[in-house]
């Protein structure tokens, strides 16, 4: 009976680890540059020894996340990037390292230093980018970042700095708990001047809010079933409790 129990609850616990990964990529349908994660499930056997698997648990895992494309939605601010195509806007994380997003609603702080909207510093050639008073900025389609200085005429537009763009191989990449992307080396990937970017634009989240909601109710049931199966190996261990009392 307890074999049986078990194998239930794993697959109820899974069920709700599961549920939360889609619950979160549902939450994020409109946070710019967000990626939906994957959720899947299989069978973890147990041994005890040499010989066959005496049962198999549940196991939810997190294969990894879904790198296409969201929508590019037209803002018209100066200051919001979105990557056209393939590839990723590297960012100073909290803890100093380098990390990547597709997050590029970026600003100006009262230093001068560029940073996404959640404040981390944007990466340029030499590290984390700072600007001069300015004037005017343009942006390039490969990341130029080009200024007017304060006092000057717009015939004095200079390139400063490039913002610093990568496209690494995506089976290299995993997402955070923080959300950046990093390499699983934890190295810096090189830049790639391949990697295009759309002044005026930010891109939305590739989170699929139908395919999402069908999948949590899909898990719901399942636990359901996971509980129900609980209750009756339970119902049957009380049955056979009481024929044991009544010999």
């Amino acid at each position: 009976m307890d074999k049986s129990l078990y194998i239930a609850m794993t697959g109820a616990k899974n069920n709700m680890m599961a549920q939360t990964n889609h619950s979160n990529n549902l939450a994020n349908l409109n946070t710019t540059g967000f990626r939906a994660d994957f959720a899947q499930a299989r069978s973890m056997p147990v041994y005890y020894g040499d010989g066959h698997p005496t049962r198999a648990y549940a196991m939810t895992e997190s294969p990894g996340s879904d790198f296409s494309q969201g929508p590019l939605n037209e803002t018209g601010r100066q200051l919001d990037l979105a990557i056209d195509g393939e590839g990723f806007i590297a960012v100073q994380a909290p803890d100093g390292t380098e990390a990547y997003t597709r997050a590029g609603a970026l600003n100006i702080d009262p230093l001068g230093v560029l940073r996404t909207a959640d404040g981390k510093p944007v990466m340029g050639n030499d590290g984390p980018i700072a600007l001069p008073p300015l004037e005017h900025l343009e942006i390039g389609s490969d990341g130029t970042l080009s200024i007017v200085a304060q006092g000057q005429g717009p015939e004095a537009l200079v390139e400063i700095d490039r913002i610093k763009l990568v496209n690494p191989d995506l089976q290299e990449v995993s997402k955070g708990e923080d959300g950046l992307f990093r390499l699983n080396d934890n190295l810096p990937a090189e830049a790639d001047a391949g990697v295009n970017v759309i002044s005026g634009f930010l891109e939305g989240s590739n989170v699929n809010a139908v395919d999402e909601f069908t999948q949590i109710l899909s898990l719901s049931r399942q636990y359901e079933m996971q509980l129900k199966l609980m209750q009756n190996v339970e119902q049957n261990s009380e049955s056979s409790a009481r024929l044991l009392q009544s010999q």
